[in-house]
């Protein structure tokens, strides 16, 4: 084949690229190796290597937390909604008493006081009083509304404060809210078991008590019932559950036991009252110290104002006018006259009670007005300034029906000591006329003789003993009537060993003075000791004519809601003690002491009155008892400690106060006549003293009560005793 003569190309490719593409186009260095952290620690330094390491740790520490904190909530989460699973629906644990209530009623079937654990029904956080619910959250928890159960921020800040007062983190504040209370109020879920727990307090004392194990568990309970029944319904079971003081458990027995309204009714003032008692609600009682709960209640208005429930107007109002209690509520405290009825009655329907229980009881509340105002009156006007000496009187029918109490100088008030029915004390003269009863008894005559002079017995191993009269007087032959009238010790102590101690003893002991009496010639002048209940029950057995007494208050018992008595009245008149005729004519010799003898200060403007002054050793105690044909009643005076009287006997004060009393009592009562019987014959001429003879001369004359004794031949002067005992 032919070529032009040029020389053929070369066989390559075409240029791809253009020249200045090429040129532009370099190949790429080739990329250094990355150095490694050390290397370039190294190079920094020390420095370096620290950094490097802290760097390092944090990164495992926040892989390590995060996957452990995703763990933590999910388990959290299973938890709770495990825990809201189990819980109960909410009717069931709206009423969280532990115990059921007790009403108490008097002779009339008016409520006059309220025992137990009341429960007014079932309020809920819409139904109550708008005040009564902001009230509660500003005291309480201020962030109810926006959180979840638990607030971290409250317990740092409760933590915080403990530590900064010196305490351990969980002591004293401990930051809760208002759904945690719940969960306390409702043991965290946890039901009473009376074979796990030995009783209910060591239970409650379990679901108070503080740890770190606890306090997780109540977060999580909380949390719970956040999720179970929401904020609203979280807030109705603590105003149902919580207590307020006076034994009310929630808002609505709270609102009727201090206010007598439904919770519903409240304004902020009386809002702000409950609200505060949350914080220590037996302390803070109105019912225990009124202006203490207006000082807590002036703070919540304040919290309230602050949190913008109260305008500055208002706040300043109701501060100004802070909530009185009612009539009824002022009333309904129920006194020693409760504080005695509960004491009395049955535990397991009363202390213990499970259920809601109502007493009949034998009060009369206007006979309990008379005699707190006589009490007050006499203190007011008659007992120096600064004395300490207290005093009790009771007030009972003849058949040992209780119808006033007053166990101290502070009357209307519960839960002290109650001195009418606890002090045992020595009764003096007031103890006489069980002396004269058994004499009468044994067929003596009021108008017998006996002579008042010095008189001394030899005691073996005790040597000589000669009691005096309270006066150092001696009347010489005086009638068994004048001894009594005038109190004197020596005709006393003549007839009681003239009729025999034991017998004595016995009378005295079926009329009810039951205690350890001495059995010692200074018996007679009330060396033993009693109550006043038992005193005055005594003497209202020589008014019914003879027959013994049990005292009480407790007239029925039933559950709220049936009207089947579960049990009746354990008092009451019992079997005699001497004879009709005999009690009769002890009536008319007791008539004497007020009308002419020691108790003159005791005699009523309108109607006859007969009784006993009494005065114990060194006027340690002073008594008064007596009766009329409607009442019996008696007043003690002293002091707690035994420290003597100064100046007063029982023909003094006591009698002046038993005066007062027995005045008001029978205001507006028909005059009705003492069932006594003068004795049959004019006082014959005089005749021997009576002296301590043998049994079998005595059995001659009508003895009922000395048929029981064991004979005996011999004197009975020779006794050993103790010292001997003044009195008037």
């Amino acid at each position: 084949m032919s070529t032009s003569g040029k020389r053929p190309r070369r066989l390559v490719a075409d240029r791809r690229y253009s020249k200045t593409a090429a040129a532009k186009r370099k190949p790429k260095p080739k990329a250094k190796p990355r150095r490694k952290p050390a290397r370039r620690a190294a190079r920094r330094g020390p420095l370096g290597w620290i950094a490097a390491l802290v760097g390092w740790v944090a990164r495992l520490i926040w892989k390590t937390v995060f996957r452990a904190g995703v763990v933590v909530l999910l388990l959290l989460a299973a938890s709770v909604f495990y825990v809201q699973s189990t819980l109960p629906p909410l009717e069931t644990i709206l009423d969280g008493r532990a115990r059921g209530s007790v009403t108490l009623m008097d002779r009339d079937g008016a409520v006059f006081a309220l025992r137990g654990d009341q429960f007014g029904g079932a309020v809920t956080a819409d139904s109550v009083s708008v005040h009564l619910k902001n009230a509660v959250i500003a005291t309480e928890d201020k962030r109810f509304y926006r959180h979840f159960g638990v607030s971290p921020r409250g317990v740092a800040s409760a933590v915080r404060i403990n530590m900064s007062e010196g305490r351990g983190p969980l002591q004293g504040h401990g930051g809760s809210t208002i759904t945690q209370q719940t969960s306390k109020l409702l043991c965290l879920g946890v039901v009473y078991d009376p074979d796990q727990w030995e009783n209910e307090k060591d239970y409650i004392s379990d679901c108070r008590r503080s740890s770190l194990s606890r306090k997780a568990k109540e977060a999580i309970h909380a949390m719970a019932m956040e999720v179970k029944y929401g904020k609203d319904n979280i807030l109705s079971i603590y105003l149902n559950r919580a207590y307020m003081g006076g034994g009310a458990y929630g808002a609505e027995a709270a609102s009727q036991r201090y206010f007598s309204k439904h919770a519903a009714e409240l304004n902020p003032s009386e809002a702000a009252m409950i609200a505060g008692l949350l914080t220590a609600p037996t302390r803070l009682a109105p019912t225990s110290n009124l202006q203490r709960s207006h000082d807590r209640a002036a703070t919540v208005l304040r919290l309230m104002n602050e949190q913008g429930y109260l305008s500055d107007a208002d706040t300043a109002y109701w501060q100004q006018n802070p909530a009185q209690l009612s009539d009824e509520a002022e009333k309904k405290t129920g006194g020693y006259f409760a504080d005695w009825v509960m004491q009395e009655g049955p535990d397991f329907f009363t202390q213990d009670t499970t259920e809601d229980v109502v007493i009949l009881t034998t009060l009369d509340q206007r006979l309990q007005a008379a005699t707190e105002a006589a009490v007050n009156q006499v203190f007011a006007t008659k007992v120096r300034e600064g004395s300490k000496a207290e005093v009790a009187v009771i007030v009972m029918s003849s058949d040992g029906a209780v119808r006033a109490m007053v166990g101290g100088r502070r009357t209307n008030v519960s839960g002290l000591f109650n001195r009418a029915v606890q002090a045992v004390r020595q009764t003096g003269s007031a103890f006489k006329p069980f002396v004269y009863a058994t004499a009468l008894e044994l067929g003596y005559s009021p108008l017998d003789r006996v002579v008042d002079e010095p008189f001394c017995m030899n005691i073996p191993g005790s040597g000589q003993w000669c009691p005096e009269n309270y006066t150092n007087n001696y009347k010489g032959r005086v009638t068994l009537t004048d001894a009594l009238k005038q109190s004197l010790n020596i005709p006393a102590v003549k007839v009681s060993e003239s009729v025999g101690r034991d017998l004595v003893i016995r009378v005295a002991r079926d009329f009810g003075i039951y205690r350890d009496l001495q059995d010692t010639p200074a018996m007679a002048l009330g060396a033993s000791e009693a109550t006043l209940l038992e005193m005055t029950g005594a003497y209202a057995g020589i008014l019914n004519g003879g027959s013994s007494v049990t005292p009480y208050g407790l007239r029925e018992l039933r559950l709220r809601g049936d009207n089947t008595p579960l049990m009746g009245t354990g008092g009451g008149i019992g079997e005699r003690v001497i004879q009709e005729e005999a009690a009769q004519q002890l009536v008319w010799m007791m008539e004497k002491v007020i009308s002419e003898g020691t108790g003159q200060r005791a005699a009523l403007p309108d109607r006859p009155a007969a009784g006993k002054t009494g005065t114990s050793q060194e006027a340690r105690d002073a008594w008064f008892v007596g009766f009329t044909a409607d009442y019996v009643a008696g007043v003690w005076m002293g002091y707690d400690d035994n420290t003597p009287l100064t100046g007063v006997t029982g023909g003094g004060l006591p009698a002046e106060i038993w005066h007062e009393v027995m005045t008001r009592v029978h205001d507006g009562l028909p005059v009705r006549p003492l069932p006594m019987q003068a004795p049959r014959q004019v006082a014959p001429e005089p005749q021997p003293a009576p002296q301590p003879q043998p049994r079998v001369q005595r059995e001659e004359r009508r003895n009922p009560v000395g048929r029981a004794v064991e004979e005996a031949a011999e004197s009975v002067l020779q006794q050993v005793l103790r010292d001997i005992l003044g009195g008037n």
